[in-house]
């Protein structure tokens, strides 16, 4: 079967799980259920998107597929903001909190802390992509220390609201919070069109994208201020999701099995959005709201690293 017909193929999946999910046992409260639906479907594809393309884009420029963007120590940050504001205000400060400002202050937040990290390191003559996950990972592994100090300290029902924000859930999105994410993501996207020229250049490494005239420092950085603002953007709307991009950009090569990255990425996202659906579908129609979907694809996604490391080993 050709790409394009493999690309037809996922489309149609990715409609027809659409469809499904949206009719399914409604009953009779259409008016009621169908637009609570809807949001979360739209949720899902914004955020499927965001992280497919981000991790694709990553793993381009690290030249690694098993690597992804939560190595930068976002989703940490994402946690400690949200710890920190439970441990600094109280819990009723953040339960009173306007959903929008909530929302702009851990996407600003994020988007500051991986700006000044990209400042510092890429600053540094002679510093690599690698050097700066090396201090993405140190201070990842920071805030995940100072959020647990935090979280002993607090009160035990103040705990719980914490909790809410340590796993994904596509139930507690708004549309005021949608529209602010379509915004942000799409002026990224628009940003983004003069850099894919370099993507399929870049997937040669540094030395050949340099010798074949990529100015790849300066595309490099612009890249990776696209996927820290796109990680951050999802991150904020629905929670970490950890291993979501590592299954669909893997999933993605080998389905498509190409360099060009069109079609990596288009594959990706489809891939992403069928994943995120089945997920929310297993959450609400099998387990009945007692797991929550960032569970169900943190656990096939951690299994199939798994068995990437693995195959990586044996070969």
């Amino acid at each position: 079967m050709s790409n394009r017909n493999k690309l037809l193929l996922l489309a149609f999946i990715s409609l027809l799980a659409i469809a499904l999910f949206l009719v399914w046992d409604v009953g009779t409260s259409w008016d009621y259920v169908l637009p609570k639906r809807t949001v979360k479907v739209i949720a899902i594809v914004l955020t499927g998107s965001c992280i497919a393309f981000a991790t694709v884009i990553f793993q381009t420029i690290t030249n690694n597929r098993i690597l992804t963007p939560s190595l930068i120590g976002l989703d940490s940050l994402y946690m400690l903001i949200q710890t920190a504001i439970v441990f600094l205000f109280g819990g009723r400060q953040l339960a009173l909190m306007e959903e929008e400002s909530h929302f702009l202050l851990s996407v600003g937040l994020m988007v500051a802390f991986a700006l000044l990290l990209f400042r510092f390191v890429f600053r540094i003559e002679g510093r690599t992509i690698y050097f700066l996950l090396l201090i993405g990972i140190i201070f990842g592994t920071f805030f995940e220390s100072i959020t647990s100090f935090m979280q002993l300290l607090i009160d035990p029902n103040e705990f719980t609201l914490i909790q809410d924000a340590m796993f994904a859930s596509f139930n507690r999105v708004n549309e005021e919070l949608l529209i602010i994410s379509f915004v942000l993501v799409g002026l990224v996207g628009v940003y983004s069109i003069r850099l894919f020229k370099y993507l399929d250049v870049l997937s040669l490494g540094r030395d050949h994208a340099i010798n074949l005239g990529v100015p790849y420092d300066s595309v490099v950085r612009q890249w990776l201020v696209v996927i820290a603002i796109l990680v951050s953007v999802s991150t904020a709307l629905v929670g970490p999701i950890t291993f979501l991009g590592l299954l669909v950009a893997n999933l993605a090569h080998e389905l498509m099995k190409t360099y060009r990255h069109t079609l990596l990425i288009l594959s990706a996202i489809l891939i992403s959005i069928v994943t995120l659906l089945g997920g929310q579908f297993l959450v609400e129609h099998v387990f009945t709201f007692t797991t929550t979907v960032s569970v169900l694809v943190n656990f096939v996604g951690g299994s199939y690293f798994l068995y990437l490391l693995l195959k990586g080993n044996q070969s």
